[in-house]
C-alpha cells in the first residue's frame, strides 16, 4: 500500500501485508511511525525499553525481527554529549544491522538530520557516526534526512526552563511534523532499499526563539524567552544555517502554527 501524500513520496515498488519493526517504537517519531505502519495496512512490530529486545545489547532481536520485510531505526538519545551520542547511535545502528543479517531481514530504514554529517558535533556526531556505518555497508538500506521535528519545540520547553525564564538555543530550523516524517520512511520501507534517499524539510524557515514564544502562548504558559548562543561548531552550526535544507530539497506541508493549532485544540 503506498497512499501517503504524493509531493514527500518516493518511487517504491509496493508490498502488501509487510510485517514491519519498529526501533524506538516510543518515541516522539516512533510512535508516529507506529500509526503510520498499522494505516498502511501493515503489521508493526515494536521495540522500545519495554519490548524484550534490547536494542543496546542486542538480547532479543534476532527473535523479534524474524518474518520482517523492514525495520525502521526511529531510535534516539536525549544525551547532547558527542561521545554518548556516538555510542548511542554506532550500538544501536550495528545490533540492529547484524540481528537484520541473522534473521534475513532485507531492508533497513534510517533517518538522520540534514546537515549532521557535516556538522559532526555533539547530538549531530552521533548522526554522523550512524550515517558511516550504513555507507559502509553494501546494500540493504535506506537513509532518509530531514530537518528536526514541530514536535522538537516541546523538549525544549521541557528541559528549558531556568527559574522565571525559557532557555533556548540561538537556532535556524525549518521544521517539519514528524506525522509526515512517519508516512515517508513507512513508503519507503514499503520498498526496495534506496540508499540514501532524497532529503526532506519542513514548508519554511523559522527562528527557534519564536517556535518556543509561539508554543508557550498557545498553551498558557507565560514566562519570558531568552535566546542563547551555544559556544562551538554544535553551536555555530544552529545559527548559521548548516541545518537548513538546500534549495529545490523536498518540502512537507504542514506548517509550525498549523501544527501547533492541531496539537493544542
Amino acid at each position: 500500500m503506498c497512499e501517503a501524500e504524493p509531493h514527500i513520496r518516493t518511487s517504491c515498488a509496493v508490498l502488501e501485508d509487510m510485517k514491519i519493526v519498529i526501533a524506538g517504537a516510543t518515541g516522539s517519531l516512533g510512535t508516529e511511525v507506529v500509526d503510520a505502519v498499522r494505516a498502511a495496512g501493515h503489521e508493526s512490530v515494536p521495540i522500545s525499553r519495554d519490548s524484550a529486545a534490547d536494542l543496546i545489547s542486542g538480547s532479543g532481536l534476532v527473535t523479534a525481527l524474524r518474518g520482517a520485510s523492514a525495520v525502521i531505526d526511529a531510535s534516539a538519545t536525549s544525551s547532547t554529549s558527542a561521545k554518548r551520542s556516538i555510542g548511542f547511535f554506532t550500538t544501536v545502528t550495528r545490533n540492529l544491522l547484524a540481528a537484520e543479517r541473522e534473521a534475513g531481514v532485507p531492508h533497513h530504514v534510517a533517518i538522520s538530520v540534514i546537515g549532521a554529517a557535516k556538522l559532526n558535533a555533539n547530538y549531530y556526531a552521533g548522526k554522523a557516526a550512524q550515517e558511516a556505518i550504513l555507507h559502509a555497508t553494501s546494500g540493504g538500506w535506506s537513509l532518509l534526512r530531514t530537518t528536526q521535528f514541530h514536535e522538537f519545540v516541546e523538549q525544549l520547553v521541557a528541559h528549558g526552563k531556568v527559574g522565571p525564564f525559557q532557555a533556548v538555543p540561538r537556532m535556524r530550523s525549518q521544521p517539519i511534523a514528524a506525522a509526515e516524517v512517519a508516512a515517508e520512511l513507512v513508503a519507503i520501507a514499503s520498498g526496495e532499499p534506496q540508499g540514501l534517499t532524497p532529503e526532506l524539510a519542513g514548508p519554511q524557515e523559522e527562528r527557534m526563539g519564536d517556535l518556543v514564544r509561539r508554543y508557550l502562548a498557545a498553551t498558557a504558559r507565560r514566562r519570558p524567552v531568552v535566546e542563547l548562543s551555544i559556544p562551538g561548531a554544535w553551536g555555530r552550526g544552529m545559527r548559521d544555517g548548516s541545518l537548513l535544507p538546500k534549495a529545490g530539497t523536498r518540502l512537507g506541508r504542514q506548517t509550525f502554527d498549523e501544527w501547533l493549532s492541531a496539537r493544542t485544540s
